[in-house]
């Protein structure tokens, strides 16, 4: 399942400063401490786990700003 996998990848590249299981799919991943420097650790952990490649035009804040934006452009990437 996407989201689940996004999950562990956001416990192990966002370096996050709210605990991952306090945050639902909505919630603001800046405000819990995404910074710009892990955005890139995570989106390069994204591609290689869903063997995808974020094109220029995805990589902005609104892409990484949740999970569920996250999973809507891995679902967009991979169809």
């Amino acid at each position: 399942m996407i989201i689940q996998s996004v999950r562990e990848i956001l416990t192990t590249q966002g370096r996050l400063s709210t605990p991952l299981s306090e945050l639902r799919e909505d919630s603001d991943l800046y405000h819990a401490g995404l910074t710009s420097l892990a955005t890139v650790g995570l989106m390069l952990a994204l591609e290689e786990e869903f063997d995808i490649e974020f094109p220029d035009s995805m990589l902005s804040r609104k892409t990484f700003g949740s999970i569920e934006s996250i999973v809507d452009a891995i679902e967009a990437l991979q169809d």
